[in-house]
């Protein structure tokens, strides 16, 4: 079903929107929650949460690309769950990695646990990130939004995992360059 004729059904509150979405989207989104969480049931919980603040949200919001509304839904309740769990120890996994990669990019900010940059920081990192040539930023979001693995990356761009992690740590280094030409550190 096309996005559009779903999210239409979320403006008329027909619960079969939630249904669809689902179907469509499902794995895409039990992925990226298990990215995060490395647990099939928290990341089927986070899903959950993330159709029901879909649901919350729309309307009034009609988001321009709902895979990536999605995402970030899932991502964002993900990250929380995470956090929650993992307050007092700081544990493996992809999530605990790709934040300990991007504190170098904004260690002088107050607090570089996710989730906690400043808007204007975000909107920021978002510039960058849309100024990036195609690949260098797909690589880039990849791990630092969809917290997939340097293996994992490597493969799907047919590149070698020292390539891939070159390629991660000279766009953190221009990522913090950027923040700092913009004064945003």
């Amino acid at each position: 079903m096309e996005d559009n004729r779903i999210i239409d059904m979320f403006f008329q509150r027909d619960q079969q929107a939630l249904r669809e979405t689902e179907l469509k989207y499902g794995s895409y989104l039990q992925t990226i929650a298990y990215r995060v969480l490395g647990s099939r049931e928290d990341a089927e919980e986070c899903v959950n949460d993330a159709l029901l603040s879909a649901w919350n949200a729309i309307p009034p919001q009609r988001p321009s690309v709902f895979r990536m509304f999605l995402a970030k839904l899932t991502r964002n309740h993900s990250l929380n769950r995470y956090k929650s769990e993992r307050t007092a120890k700081r544990g493996g996994g992809e999530a605990a990695l790709a934040i300990e990669e991007l504190e170098e990019c904004v260690a002088g900010s107050s607090d570089t646990e996710a989730g906690t940059m400043t808007e204007a920081l975000q909107k920021g990192v978002n510039a960058f990130v849309r100024s990036l040539p195609e690949r260098e930023g797909d690589i880039f979001l990849r791990r630092y939004f969809f917290l997939e693995n340097v293996k994992d990356i490597a493969a799907r761009y047919g590149i070698s995992q020292d390539n891939a992690s070159v390629i991660l740590s000279r766009t953190r280094k221009k990522l913090r360059e950027y923040l700092e030409k913009e004064q945003l550190l």
